[in-house]
């Protein structure tokens, strides 16, 4: 189809301002729908501002680079560890441990602890690492 102005003959229509009109109304569309979308209303909890006098229910399981066995922060023997872990679990049958070890000591000593935490049923075990910094 060619139009003809100023005896001119244009083959072609430049379809740029459209296209920009266009992509203005998308833009509009888009914040318009995205700014009316509320979500489901629902009554959320409040916090509270008081800090929780609660002792942390997590205990601690660290060993040190000597083989040095820690249960929170206090050193204790493995038979110790065995006793107060089985008394923790009497109180809390949920009880979360997580265990902490230096990465040049031999892996008997891990695999030790968590084998022991395993003959006690405690089924909310974590292994604490490091992330790699690149």
């Amino acid at each position: 189809m060619a139009f003809r102005i100023e005896n001119k003959i244009y083959d072609d229509l430049n379809v740029t301002p459209m296209l920009d009109v266009a992509y203005t109304l998308l833009i509009i569309f888009i914040i318009m729908t995205t700014a009316t979308v509320q979500g489901i209303l629902v009554n959320l909890p409040q916090a509270s501002d008081t800090p929780s006098l609660a002792k942390p229910r997590t205990k601690a399981i660290t060993i040190t680079q000597d083989g040095t066995i820690f249960l929170d922060t206090y050193p204790v023997s493995f038979e110790e560890l065995e006793s107060r872990l089985t008394s923790y679990k009497a109180v809390d049958p949920e009880l979360p441990v997580v265990v902490k070890a230096d990465g040049q000591i031999a892996y008997q000593k891990v695999v030790d602890v968590l084998d022991l935490a395993g003959r006690l049923e405690i089924h909310q075990l974590g292994l604490v690492t490091q992330a790699l910094v690149k």
